[in-house]
């Protein structure tokens, strides 16, 4: 019972914990961008939103790129912090054009992505993943190893 309430944490679960955030969120929002990755690809007229005036075509890889290549990233662990950047975008995108007049049900996804991606910014992608594996190399390389 008293487990309940510590405020301490264990090293392992905290990296088991990023690893179930991780897989859990890019497999959700690869929902998303397959989604749209069919749609650039099949060739018909483009139907998106281009909040810069990039063309909606431009748009819809960018938030492609995003959704799909990020996202797949974040599922090896590779590169976190910077994959995390334009996942962070499209959703600040989403939530502040796109969305920006809809009712906080409809912004709530964008809002749940967006805290999520902020989270792992802040903390990586925890020790199970290649961030891990490159970091440690590169310490040993800088030893002399």
């Amino acid at each position: 019972m008293k487990r309940l309430f510590t405020t301490n944490y264990n090293h392992r679960s905290l990296d088991i914990a990023l690893l179930i955030l991780r897989l859990g969120i890019a497999g959700l929002m690869l929902t998303h961008g397959m989604s749209k990755l069919n749609t650039l690809l099949d060739g018909g007229a483009i139907q998106f939103a281009d909040p810069f005036g990039f063309g909606a075509t431009a748009s819809l890889a960018l938030a492609v790129f995003a959704e799909v290549f990020c996202s797949f990233l974040l599922v090896l662990g590779l590169a976190t912090r910077l994959a995390v950047l334009p996942l962070i975008i499209t959703m600040l995108v989403a939530l502040l054009t796109v969305h920006a007049n809809d009712p906080i049900g409809k912004q709530e996804p964008a809002l749940h992505y967006l805290l999520v991606y902020v989270v792992l910014l802040i903390t990586g992608a925890g020790s199970i993943s290649f961030d891990k594996l490159i970091s440690r190399r590169n310490t040993r390389s800088r030893r002399g190893y």
